[in-house]
């Protein structure tokens, strides 16, 4: 097949979940929705826990760090989708395509990182509570923000410039929401098995690893919980894990079935619909599962709202 020059400003088609629904314009209103909702429970969960002393805890910070990589996650993709096909342009630049994977790619692998930080930092809280402030020190901390975010970011440095290397085909339409490895390869001219091996092989230890760091610190937790003499306290610590994990489930099953599976056993109609969980679904859903059950949350926006309402002026 002909090849085409991406040097000479051609691009890609982004033939996203809109084109293909059956109500395009009802799918296209409810993303809307949904994206304006991520933006708005994430940044009010990152002001709440900027402005409220009493959040300024080693599991909150964590807690805003993720909720600032759900916010960048869900921006980098949301708004072009929405754009696109508004204006029926579902265009995107050699150039656009190589930044939009790199920065979702790391994205989505710091917040793999930061999950597993998030896991050890309930882990510690709950079986050391006595060390909990020395093994959970602000250096502690920024280290692990600071660890999730490089190796994330060259790990996706490596991907995005080695996948984007490859001569790619006349057949420009990217049948996904996003500029993703499994997609794009699809389109190029030349053997790709061992690379994608490649990606099948890191994808599942980078994947892997962080979960099992999650599922040995839970499974340490649950130990610990089941031998604590008060029930108000067991149950304090099943609530604020049991939302850790169902972050941790919804992330990921959706990375599992899209890195971890065999291409085989997924068509690009549901690799699309997938792709929409973990960059839309997942981070609109994310703040609101941590802060409706979490009582110190509610209560720092409860203080925050009381002190930024107007006055109300009493009539007579």
């Amino acid at each position: 097949m002909e090849h085409w020059n991406s040097t000479l400003g051609s691009g890609f088609l982004l033939m996203g979940i809109l084109k293909d629904s059956g109500s395009p314009e009802l799918l296209c209103a409810t993303i809307s929705a949904l994206y304006l909702m991520a933006l708005t429970s994430n940044g009010l969960l990152l002001l709440v826990i900027t402005k409220d002393v009493r959040l300024h805890v080693p599991m909150y910070f964590l807690l805003g760090q993720l909720s600032l990589m759900d916010l960048l996650f869900t921006s980098v993709v949301t708004p072009k989708a929405l754009v696109d096909f508004l204006r029926s342009e579902p265009t995107i630049s050699f150039g656009g395509c190589a930044l939009q994977m790199f920065l979702a790619l790391s994205l989505g692998g710091a917040e793999d990182l930061l999950l597993a930080f998030m896991a050890y930092d309930r882990y510690v809280a709950i079986c050391h509570p006595l060390n909990y402030m020395v093994l959970m020190s602000p250096r502690v901390c920024w280290l692990m923000v600071a660890t999730s975010w490089m190796l994330a970011s060259l790990s996706a440095l490596g991907y995005t410039l080695y996948t984007m290397h490859y001569p790619f085909c006349m057949s420009r339409k990217i049948r996904h929401l996003l500029c993703e490895i499994p997609p794009l390869l699809k389109l190029a001219c030349a053997d790709t098995s061992r690379y994608e091996l490649t990606v099948y092989v890191m994808g599942v230890t980078l994947l892997i690893l962080p979960l099992v760091a999650v599922l040995a610190s839970y499974t340490l937790i649950l130990f610990t919980v089941l031998h604590m003499p008060s029930n108000e306290g067991r149950q304090k610590a099943l609530v604020t894990c049991s939302s850790h994990l169902t972050v941790v489930g919804m992330f990921y099953g959706a990375a599992t079935f899209m890195y971890v599976l065999p291409s085989s056993l997924h068509s690009p109609k549901q690799d699309n619909i997938i792709s929409v969980f973990y960059t839309i679904v997942t981070p609109a859903l994310n703040p609101l599962i941590y802060s409706l059950r979490n009582k110190e949350v509610m209560g720092a926006l409860k203080r925050l709202l009381d002190k930024y309402k107007l006055p109300t002026q009493s009539t007579f």
